[in-house]
């Protein structure tokens, strides 16, 4: 691990302008925020991560679960994992967010890990954590040691020659399918970013996660209000049953109409893609039509259309459709 300067935020203000008051060539990897640090410190003594200066952002009042004037909810970016999987709002009307965060890591590691680092979560491709291995991500224009090598956990959707490394995230793959908000405060002010445009794939600026700039700080992040009559589950396949990450996840979220047909669907997926994957395609199949599984398998035949397995993860195409498949059975009240 190498040397680095500490400095302690107290205001969201200060974070930023600490941010910003490093040069150009400093800002984004070799200035960055940290709070729970559950990730960050893990690739800082691995060397894969060498910031010069960490803004300590804990003491920032970020942490709130707050209900919101149209019946949603925010929660703050320091809120600890723990406290919004454990949140009665959370369990009773977002209980695939509950599920998902209690399907991820361990308890000490959900005591601390947060919100907004958990949005910034790193993979765990082992080329991307090996300093003497080829890997675009981390050192761009290297290549990608994982084409052709060691890639069973990794992505088949939203790969590209650069990269195939598969987003870990439990959370986010709920998050992506209730329609989340993130919202960022920066040097430029602040947005609101859907979830959906967060993550960008890999292309050839496998480097590029997220569309965040240098300085952005993500302070809260927004639910929108659950549709009522809405029925959600997380789904996670993994080689053991705690601690691990996906080999296939599924975050469904369904609602019948009174004419008993499919009215409201929402389809995500984690362990298989680049980014936290949302299936557009499979919940336009399933509109309009009677839950099924005949139906429910040609959504996930829809939503694995367009996967490029590798040498050693081929299996997921088929594991992934069955995660689907069962979870959505699960989801609807008729099978």
């Amino acid at each position: 691990m190498d040397l680095f300067e500490l400095v302690t935020a107290r205001t969201v203000k200060d974070a930023i302008e600490a941010q910003s008051r490093s040069s150009t060539a400093q800002q984004g990897a070799s200035v960055r925020f940290i709070a729970g640090g559950t990730n960050l410190v893990d690739y800082m003594k691995l060397n894969v991560e060498r910031p010069t200066r960490l803004i300590d952002i804990t003491a920032l009042p970020l942490a709130a679960i707050e209900q919101t004037s149209d019946g949603g909810l925010k929660i703050g970016a320091l809120a600890r994992n723990t406290d919004v999987a454990n949140d009665e709002r959370v369990k009773t009307r977002y209980p695939v967010l509950s599920q998902a965060i209690l399907a991820g890591a361990s308890p000490q590691l959900r005591n601390m890990a947060t919100t907004g680092g958990n949005l910034l979560q790193k993979t765990r491709c082992v080329y991307y954590r090996d300093t003497g291995a080829a890997c675009n991500k981390r050192s761009p224009g290297s290549g990608c040691a994982a084409i052709g090598g060691h890639n069973r956990m990794l992505a088949i959707l939203g790969t590209s020659e650069q990269c195939i490394a598969t987003n870990p995230s439990d959370q986010n793959v709920a998050l992506m399918a209730l329609d989340a908000v993130v919202h960022v405060e920066g040097i430029k002010g602040t947005r609101a970013i859907p979830i959906a445009d967060f993550y960008r794939v890999p292309g050839s600026t496998p480097q590029r996660e997220t569309v965040l700039e240098p300085g952005d700080l993500i302070t809260h992040v927004t639910l929108p209000a659950p549709t009522a009559g809405t029925r959600s589950i997380y789904l996670k396949l993994r080689d053991r049953a705690s601690y691990e990450f996906a080999l296939a996840s599924a975050a469904i979220l369904m609602k019948q109409g009174s004419g008993g047909g499919i009215d409201f669907v929402r389809v995500a997926m984690g362990g298989v893609g680049t980014k936290p994957w949302r299936s557009v395609e499979a919940e336009k199949s399933l509109l309009g039509k009677t839950p099924s599984a005949a139906h429910f398998q040609a959504a996930a035949d829809a939503a694995l259309r367009g996967a490029k397995p590798q040498s050693e993860n081929g299996f997921k195409v088929e594991l992934a459709k069955r995660c689907l498949v069962h979870a959505m059975g699960q989801t609807s009240q008729a099978v």
